[in-house]
């Protein structure tokens, strides 16, 4: 991709940029505002060079139709704080305006358009509503790397009518996604977890042949242990996953990848509970499955340690409890006791709760907010926003 830093001359051009600011509110307030500060170095380096800037962004999902409490207001203003800068929002339709008069008549140099999913023709990727979106720019930069999944018009299409690049961010993620994918310091160790062993399996598929070790935690983990053998009381599992589990086992088999397991778990009969450890033969039929046990944390912090290179997407147990946060914890500051001699990748929204609870969210080498395409870049599929920017 090429690379916004790298063009020269950037005075007083106009500079369209698309943004991820899908920001979760409650009552027109921001509840989370890590999308907006991963995204600020880029925006200042802009302001740097005396560049016109431009925003495009969006809120949740209004299907192509203005809904107020989706507004970018809440956002444009947060924005404008953390820039010391006024923001202008254009709320007109952009249709309807003129792009060369955008600047006029205010002394902002910042300009944030209104959600760009208010108009349909943005999810469908439409040619001639990226055509005209084009003409609010002079350069195009894609800073959205969690939304370069989507095949949209601010994302895809508008890379037909203008020069593009990608922004600091967006550089930093994909960066930090090949250092596990292709660019490997190893040995190489994934730690997946989540409750669905069935949505990981193109990411596992992928991760297999090129990765070391894979450890297998959290509520996917009950579907291998009964697959062993196991009883597993009333824990969560997914149903009609023999073949899947089957197809992981033979393909870590062939590639030489280590695959590990709970070999002892935290139980509880109900999830408010507090916990106790057992071994897996012990489990009775009323027991939940709600953490890793002490010896598979023992083995699990060991591996980590002989690793150079971490990929962690999905917490050990059901962390809301903290009596079954253990394994997460324990994870989490065992990987940033190694900082230095362990590149760590973090993704995913539990995981990154996970490491909010224990406050050490930046002192890992790279934790990515991406959520669809954080994983489908693991999964090897092609990513509309960055072919579009190749």
């Amino acid at each position: 991709m090429k690379k916004i830093e790298d063009l020269k001359d950037l005075e007083e051009k106009k500079i369209l940029i698309r943004l991820d600011l899908n920001v979760p509110l409650k009552n027109g307030y921001i509840t989370d505002t890590t999308r907006i500060e991963k995204i600020l170095p880029t925006l200042k380096f802009l302001i740097k060079k005396n560049c016109y800037i431009v925003i495009i962004s969006h809120i949740g999902r209004p299907k192509g139709r203005v809904v107020k409490h989706l507004s970018m207001r809440p956002v444009c203003d947060y924005l404008s704080k953390k820039l010391e800068k006024k923001i202008k929002l254009v709320e007109d339709d952009i249709l309807k305006i003129d792009p060369k008069l955008i600047f006029k008549g205010h002394n902002e140099k910042i300009v944030m358009l209104e959600n760009i999913r208010f108009y349909e023709q943005e999810e469908e990727n439409d040619e001639k509503f990226a055509k005209i979106l084009s003409k609010f720019g002079d350069i195009f930069v894609n800073d959205a790397f969690s939304c370069s999944h989507r095949e949209h018009a601010s994302v895809a299409k508008i890379t037909y009518f203008l020069p593009s690049y990608c922004g600091l961010q967006m550089n930093i993620e994909v960066s930090a996604l090949k250092k596990v994918t292709s660019e490997i310091e190893r040995p190489i160790t994934c730690i997946v977890g989540g409750s669905k062993i069935s949505t990981k399996i193109s990411v596992l598929k992928n991760l297999i042949p090129k990765f070391e070790n894979v450890i297998i935690v959290g509520g996917m983990a009950n579907n291998i242990l009964e697959y062993k053998g196991y009883k597993i009381g009333k824990s969560i599992k997914e149903n009609n996953c023999k073949e899947i589990i089957d197809e992981i086992f033979s393909l870590a088999k062939i590639n030489n990848c280590n695959i590990f397991y709970p070999i002892d778990v935290s139980v509880g009969k109900n999830f408010n509970d507090s916990s106790k450890t057992k071994n897996l033969s012990n489990i009775e039929d009323d027991d939940y499955i709600l953490d890793i046990g002490p010896k598979t944390i023992d083995e699990i912090v060991s591996i980590i340690k002989k690793s150079k290179t971490i990929l962690w997407n999905g917490p050990a147990g059901y962390f809301e409890n903290s009596n079954f946060a253990v394994g997460s914890h324990k994870i989490a500051n065992t990987i940033v006791k190694s900082k230095g001699k362990i590149f760590s990748v973090v993704g995913g929204g539990d995981t990154i709760a996970v490491l909010n609870e224990v406050n050490i969210l930046n002192q890992f080498d790279f934790v990515s907010t991406a959520g669809g395409a954080f994983l489908e870049y693991l999964e090897g599929k092609e990513i509309p926003g960055i072919r579009a920017l190749n």
